[in-house]
């Protein structure tokens, strides 16, 4: 086993023996909210797995939490006039995050330990395989933040689960536990919290351990037969974020989630 790398952000990347790849999301105080430097390392683990050897990689959190989404205060600017979030001051496109993992040919599996809400639940989505522990929640919080959620949200959660399904999810914004995302399809398999990490990197080992060429080959050709075009719908999903964000609905949720009480939304 290789050291682990990386930085203070708050994000890690650490290469196994057997051409498998972790990158952990390690803020747990914050249940691995993400910030900035957390986007741009995990980017990077992303695109650099290849030169590295990595044939498949694993993304998990450190418990309690898979991913509790943006860091509310850094990421959405805490719901503050004139506090510009991301994706508003650029041109509308996918989110290089995003663009890393929907378009790497490197196998992902999604070792989801607990909370994978709001952009949580986006990675997850980009994921190929999803092993669920039986602690997982998962929630596409946009709506309650008066927002549309990420291009994986719109681009593969209905693959997943059906259109219907996906627009209840999507339009109420509610948090389902890890059994129900097994029974509509969202996840291939729930197992122990204990067995988690077990269970995905047997998995990712019997991977890597497949010809890498094929497998990529095949990864690809998943892709080109079912993904919509993501840069397309990530311009889409970055012009909407930007319109949003500056709505008083938007401020609205982010201050009621912060002050812990029920938003009062005015369609403005």
């Amino acid at each position: 086993m290789s050291s682990p790398s990386g930085d203070e952000s708050g994000i890690r990347f650490e290469l196994l023996d057997d051409h498998v790849g972790v990158i952990t999301l390690d803020r747990p105080e914050a249940r691995n909210a993400l910030t900035h430097a957390m986007y741009a390392d995990l980017e990077r683990f992303v695109r650099d797995a290849p030169g590295r050897g990595v044939r498949c990689l694993v993304i998990t959190g450190s418990d309690p939490a898979f991913c509790s989404g943006d860091d509310v205060r850094q990421v959405m600017g805490g719901g503050a006039e004139g506090k510009a979030p991301v994706l508003t001051d650029r041109t509308p496109r996918l989110t290089p995050a995003a663009d890393a993992l929907l378009h790497t040919d490197v196998p992902v599996i999604a070792a989801v330990n607990g909370a994978a809400v709001g952009w949580g639940m986006e990675l997850a989505l980009m994921a190929d395989i999803r092993v669920a522990s039986e602690k997982a929640k998962f929630g596409e919080l946009f709506v309650l933040r008066g927002l549309v959620s990420d291009a994986p949200g719109l681009g593969r959660l209905a693959q997943l689960v059906g259109r219907e399904k996906a627009a209840e999810i999507l339009f109420t914004g509610d948090v389902f536990d890890a059994v129900t995302a097994r029974d509509i399809g969202l996840v291939s398999r729930v197992v122990p919290h204990v067995d988690l990490m077990s269970t995905a990197l047997g998995l990712a080992a019997k991977i890597a351990a497949n010809p890498p060429l094929a497998v990529q080959r095949l990864k690809a050709g998943l892709r080109s037969t079912l993904d919509p075009d993501w840069k397309e719908l990530g311009a889409w999903v970055s012009r909407n974020l930007g319109e949003l964000f500056a709505t008083e609905d938007h401020r609205e949720g982010v201050r009621a989630f912060l002050e812990k009480r029920p938003p009062n939304f005015r369609g403005r």
